[in-house]
């Protein structure tokens, strides 16, 4: 049994990045005594129950004044702009302090530079982005950068992760490394309804942000209604205090409209009630970095459309019926399958938590055995 310490920038935007952290907790829990470091205010058993994770005995460790800073952290997300890479500099100098108590870091917040072995999970690099175009990284990421990136040298000692094919070719163009691809857990939405069944409606899930996109989807679904189609809309996710403005004009162009509706923070047995029940699933965010409500889309045997872009390409297996370059092409994609009464084909338990999980604890106890 290993001490092993996990680092988390932030709990506090409830998306796919927090499964990886969650998934990872509950599979090294088995065998090791595991901490987590995080900056958030998001209590990670509120977390537990909803992405269905078992943390017993996972302890928890936070910088201090955690609380305000998280709080004024997402007060302040609409002015400051990026914040990830900011968080996880907070984690790292307040983990540096506690670092020698450990066998070994296991970094689900993407790169570091860490003293001692190490796995490190990319979601798409934090550090060193000055000069890539599809990264959203503010402006003093060069200076994050220099307090704790690492360099070529550093990650040539890690053992090094990333959630999809696109992901990893941005890890080695940045760092010259390439990173073994691990997607992310996503069971199987056992007890769908049969396709002849299901509603003729589409279901968007994920973080209630400008960068999900969420009012082209609306837009998606007026085209789609003005064009004959009887169909509504699910939006659900939830919505950080930081995206508080953006969520406040998703839900008043939701409030104008019948056929949508939105849903925020809703237990996971209601949101696996709607993808069991409905026929589409739909996200717009570009550059996708994995895409988990792609995957649970197709886990749940919905039909899911997405970008022509970042990792889910990977989720939706390169289909040109399935991904689409722009809202107009989305909303061609969606009328062909209504008009074809087209049927999901991808396989639904590509990317199980056992999957995941027993990846982790591989990667883990080979650095240790090491």
């Amino acid at each position: 049994m290993a001490q092993v310490a996990v680092l988390h920038n932030t709990l506090d935007f409830q998306g796919g990045a927090d499964a990886v952290c969650l998934g990872t907790c509950e599979a090294l829990l088995a065998d090791h005594e595991v901490t987590l470091f995080t900056l958030s205010e998001t209590d990670p058993a509120v977390l537990a129950d909803r992405f269905d994770a078992d943390l017993e005995g996972l302890a928890v460790r936070t910088p201090p004044a955690n609380g305000p800073i998280a709080r004024t952290l997402a007060r302040l997300g609409p002015t400051i702009g990026p914040q990830l890479a900011f968080r996880s500099v907070l984690v790292w100098r307040y983990f540096r302090g506690h670092a020698e108590a450990f066998d070994l870091t296991v970094s689900t917040a993407n790169e570091f530079s860490l003293p001692g072995p190490s796995v490190q999970y990319v979601h798409y690099p934090q550090f060193h982005l000055r000069d890539r175009a599809d990264a959203d990284s503010g402006r003093l990421n060069p200076v994050w950068s220099r307090v704790s990136g690492p360099d070529r040298w550093n990650l040539r000692r890690a053992t090094l992760l990333a959630n999809s094919a696109w992901t990893a070719d941005v890890v080695e163009n940045i760092y010259g490394v390439r990173p073994e691809v691990l997607h992310p857990p996503v069971d199987p939405v056992e007890g769908g309804l049969d396709w002849d069944d299901r509603e003729r409606g589409i279901v968007v899930v994920g973080r209630i942000a400008p960068d999900k996109r969420v009012l082209d989807a609306i837009s998606i679904v007026d085209s789609l209604r003005d064009r004959g189609h009887d169909i509504h809309l699910h939006v659900v996710g939830s919505a950080p205090r930081s995206y508080r403005r953006y969520a406040q004009q998703v839900a008043s162009a939701a409030g104008q409209r019948s056929y949508v509706a939105l849903e925020r923070d809703v237990p996971r047995e209601q949101l696996q009630a709607l993808l069991r029940t409905h026929r589409y699933g739909l996200n717009l965010k570009p550059d996708e970095h994995f895409g988990m409500s792609v995957a649970e889309y197709v886990s749940a045997g919905m039909i899911a459309f997405a970008p022509d872009s970042g990792g889910q390409r990977d989720v939706l297996d390169g289909r040109s019926d399935r991904l689409f370059d722009s809202p107009e092409s989305a909303v061609d994609l969606i009328e062909s399958a209504i008009r074809t009464d087209d049927r999901p084909s991808l396989p639904r338990d590509r990317f199980t938590r056992d999957r995941f999980k027993a990846a982790i604890n591989e990667y883990v106890n080979r650095v240790i055995a090491r």
